[in-house]
């Protein structure tokens, strides 16, 4: 009775959203109100806090510029604790309860697939980002922003084993490690088909359980396994956790791969050097030579560091956060409607230039086909840089390690 009392007094807190001021001077009295959930509190709630920044500062932004149809846009966040059910919870009370014009995706898969439950019995839009399982992702009118392909399993492995062929060293002998977190232990099992089919060899593979704290056990097996490159299909501080024990025991991989780390602990740890991921914006040309880019770095750094976060660069998270409401507000004014049918049938005939890249849905489940917008970044005296592709490599940036 207790633990239901509690359960149903955390769900009621849900109703009192995190709501952005709405300026004034604009003539038309109503806002347009859109909805979503970030996981502010639970272990998403670094990646969703540069979420939050990163709309805080474009929905200021688009109401300086007039809003959306000559009304201001009042976005409604609420808190879904890390956690897909009380996600789903909340995209039901934001549709029914609240009575919003519009929703926007959460952060990470398992959320997003409640979300799209919820929008789907509701017949609503749904952008989101961040979602690495595309072939679940069945619902006509949801868009992914996330700039991967729908054939991620392929063509992530591809592009991360192109990036270290180009090395002094290039790997040989690679050991495979991977969290159950759904979609990084979906692309990692792709990572597995694709260097076999490249002659690479899997010197080792195995995984763990997601919020498993202890690697000692991993990393020792790691050690005698002797790969010249590991590949970790980890997300958070996962990698973090797998280098500081392989360090312990006094093994330090030639090469380590972490799909998608905790960017500032990862750059800052003296683990880091040398550690590549995945990313779709970093804060260097070409990405920065983009104007509307670089007002976006420069006001999410000031922002970033008076919130304290750990990392005050514009990272992977914050950018498709961004380039999802640009999405969203390009949409609207292609339409100028706000009916969810209109604005996904626009989306699906468009694309989008954002600050990640083009974006388009001509792939299955209206992600991209083929190559995507992904590339390879490198973590080099502190700082992340990408590596891979040359053409959009920080400058004089190359792949080191081997």
């Amino acid at each position: 009775m207790i633990d239901n009392t509690r359960r149903n007094l955390g769900l009621a807190a849900l109703s009192m959203p995190l709501v952005t001021a709405v300026p004034s001077g604009f003539a038309q009295s109503g806002p347009i109100r859109i909805g979503s959930s970030l996981g502010l509190t639970g272990p998403l709630s670094g990646a969703s806090s540069a979420q939050k920044i990163a709309t805080d500062i474009f929905i200021e932004g688009l109401n300086k510029r007039g809003g959306l149809l000559g009304r201001p846009v009042e976005w409604l966040l609420k808190d879904d604790q890390s956690r897909p059910d009380v996600t789903r919870t909340i995209y039901e009370q934001l549709i029914t309860s609240d009575k919003v014009d519009l929703i926007m995706g959460p952060y990470a898969t398992g959320a997003i697939l409640s979300a799209m439950a919820v929008a789907q019995r509701y017949n609503k839009v749904l952008i989101h980002n961040t979602f690495g399982l595309p072939a679940l992702a069945k619902y006509e009118l949801q868009f992914s922003v996330s700039g991967g392909a729908y054939e991620i399993e392929s063509v992530w492995p591809n592009l991360v084993f192109d990036a270290v062929a180009s090395a002094q060293r290039p790997p040989k002998n690679i050991a495979v490690l991977a969290s159950k977190f759904p979609s990084v232990h979906f692309v990692s099992q792709g990572a597995r088909q694709a260097l076999k089919s490249r002659g690479l060899n899997e010197s080792i593979y195995l995984e763990w359980d997601f919020g498993n704290r202890d690697f000692g056990a991993i990393a020792a097996r790691v050690k005698d396994a002797k790969p010249d490159m590991i590949w970790v299909g980890g997300v958070g501080m996962e990698g973090n956790m797998l280098l500081d024990a392989m360090r312990k025991i006094g093994y330090t991989p030639p090469m380590t791969f972490v799909m998608f780390p905790a960017p500032g602990p990862m750059a800052k740890s003296p683990d880091g050097q040398g550690v590549m991921a995945l990313t779709v914006f970093e804060e260097h040309p070409p990405f920065s030579s983009n104007s509307t880019a670089a007002e976006f770095i420069k006001s999410y750094g000031e922002r970033a560091t008076k919130a304290g976060m750990a990392e005050t660069s514009v990272d992977l998270f914050a950018s498709v956060a961004f380039a999802s409401w640009q999405v969203l507000e390009a949409a609207v004014n292609g339409t100028r409607s706000l009916d969810d049918k209109t604005l996904a049938a626009w989306i699906k005939r468009s694309q989008v230039d954002t600050i990640i890249g083009r974006m388009r849905w001509d792939g299955m489940n209206n992600f991209i086909k083929g190559k995507d917008l992904y590339k390879v970044k490198q973590v080099n005296n502190g700082k992340w840089q990408v590596v891979w592709p040359p053409e959009s490599a920080a400058p004089g940036a190359r792949v080191v390690g081997g």
